[in-house]
């Protein structure tokens, strides 16, 4: 399936150091109000392989990095199983930059489909000045972001084509811990033959 998200997308950010630095002085987004930091990357802005998580939690809120916290070193340690290094080889950024405040005193919440609109922008225009050949959706809000979709039990493990680029949702790391068994067919055994055509496909279209 083929989409083409850039279309009527506006192009003002030179490079991504500007994009960054553009970010990091909003305040008039949707979660500013909450007082939680703006967090936008890490990893390699020259690697073709893109992560896109979903939201902060309050240890990237801390550290401002995506994916530091205990998603992020399971996130790790499945790229390395698959001979990626989470530094050199991939970008990782998010669906939505800044913590959604908690509710019911829950730390956090997941964000709303209008958060995840107005952070969209911004996303792919990250997108296009990293200009990855392969992405990985995490979890729900980052396949409702780009795919306008949910479901990730039935979306994962499936390639779809954004704006000439594969695309795969995959399990967020946060529901691997949550599901721990390597039973057949469990969350992580799942993930594990996602992850392995993920490498497949990078050494197709990228290492080739």
């Amino acid at each position: 399936m083929q989409f083409d998200l850039f279309a009527n997308t506006p192009r003002p950010y030179a490079t991504l150091d500007e994009l960054i630095a553009a970010m990091m002085k909003l305040e008039d987004d949707p979660l500013f109000p909450a007082g939680t930091n703006m967090v936008i990357c890490r990893g390699n802005p020259r690697a073709r392989l893109m992560i896109i998580g979903e939201a902060p939690g309050t240890e990237e809120d801390r550290q401002g990095k995506p994916f530091v916290g205990r998603s992020g070193q399971l996130l790790d340690q499945i790229l390395a199983s698959a001979g990626f290094d989470s530094e050199q080889d991939v970008f990782i950024t998010n669906a939505v930059f800044r913590l959604p405040p908690g509710e019911g005193g829950k730390p956090l919440r997941k964000p709303t489909s209008d958060e995840i609109a107005y952070y969209k922008p911004y996303l792919l225009e990250i997108i296009r000045l990293v200009d990855p050949a392969i992405l990985l959706l995490t979890g729900n809000v980052a396949t409702e972001s780009l795919l306008g979709r949910t479901g990730i039990t039935k979306l994962r493990g499936q390639w779809f084509e954004i704006d000439g680029r594969w695309a795969m949702p995959i399990f967020h790391p946060a529901y691997l811990l949550r599901n721990p068994s390597r039973e057949p067919n469990s969350p992580k055994a799942l993930m594990w033959q996602d992850i392995k055509e993920v490498r497949r496909k990078y050494d197709e279209v990228v290492a080739a």
